[in-house]
């Protein structure tokens, strides 16, 4: 597939699943996750309205052998079946196991993978340059989705957006910016849009799909897909005002209440999970470090998606 698919295909909703553990020993369900991707795939969520990422921060990566992280992303890419695409997290601190992410990803026929700036040294552009070269050249066919986790890791200058997207594989940009940096979000995007498929992650959706942006990073799909379709829909309808109170309706109290949570533990996926559970699919705790929030935060988060108009949670206990 040619750089231009590989960018025309990032669309929509990107969806990071939460990974599924056992009750008992926090071992991978692996059904559950399968019967999770068929629970978004019925929920509209397709090539063209959506993206799935297995193996993401809200997907535990962090937690999990390598050898785990890619048993999930084969059983996320066999129940998609080739009708919504799927990127495979590639996060890691080491260049040989980018490599080795990549090539099997690319193997198992997935799409893409994410791959940030590796964490915990301090890392020259150059360093990062030549780690997403090498993952560029390990597996040529699988598309480069490079996320900007400037909180934990060397930020991805403008500089080095101009380098990355001379790479031939690469097809995305999964985008957002410091709160000091005056209109570096902006800029970004309406200075790339046309050149690599934006991604927002920072819930900018109404300013930078006017921008140009093509995909919406959107946890609410997890347990509400039909919802994020919706919202999609009126993007691209360019019903901007529309879209905006249902940000405000909708996301906006996912995320006061997800700052609350943060309080007591910290980690990803957490309250996708609780939603989950209290919309009646398959779910789990996270591995610890992060903490077990459903007792603590069951009440508060069944009433935020009554509150919301979340379908299927009224008589959930």
């Amino acid at each position: 597939m040619d750089q231009q698919q590989l960018r025309q295909r990032l669309q929509g909703c990107y969806v990071t699943i939460p990974t599924l553990f056992e009750d008992d020993d926090l071992a991978v369900n692996l059904p559950g996750i399968g019967r999770h991707v068929e629970f978004l795939l019925a929920g509209g969520l397709q090539e063209g309205t959506g993206i799935i990422l297995s193996g993401g921060g809200a997907g535990d990566f962090s937690t999990m052998t390598i050898a785990e992280r890619l048993e999930v992303a084969r059983t996320v890419v066999e129940a998609a079946a080739g009708r919504i695409p799927v990127t495979v997290g590639a996060q890691t601190t080491s260049t040989a196991e980018l490599v080795e992410l990549a090539r099997a990803a690319q193997a198992m026929g997935a799409d893409y993978i994410q791959v940030s700036p590796p964490f915990y040294f301090s890392h020259t552009e150059d360093d990062f340059f030549e780690y997403i070269q090498a993952a560029s050249q390990a597996a040529p066919e699988i598309g480069l989705i490079v996320y900007n986790t400037y909180w934990t890791s060397m930020g991805v200058s403008h500089g080095m957006v101009e380098r990355l997207i001379e790479l031939p594989n690469m097809a995305g940009l999964k985008w957002s910016s410091p709160g000091n940096d005056f209109f570096g979000f902006e800029r970004v995007v309406e200075e790339f849009a046309g050149q690599v498929a934006i991604i927002d992650n920072q819930l900018k959706f109404v300013t930078s799909h006017m921008l140009g942006a093509r995909s919406i990073e959107l946890h609410i799909c997890n347990h509400w897909p039909e919802w994020g379709v919706g919202l999609w829909g009126l993007l691209e309808a360019g019903s901007y005002s529309e879209a905006h109170h249902g940000l405000m309706e909708v996301v906006a109290p996912y995320y006061r209440l997800w700052a609350e949570m943060e309080k007591f533990t910290s980690g990803d996926g957490y309250l996708d999970k609780l939603c989950m559970e209290l919309v009646g699919l398959d779910s789990s705790r996270c591995r610890p470090p992060t903490r077990d929030v459903r007792e603590r935060f069951r009440e508060t988060t069944r009433q935020m998606l009554i509150d919301c108009g979340t379908p299927n949670v009224a008589d959930r206990v």
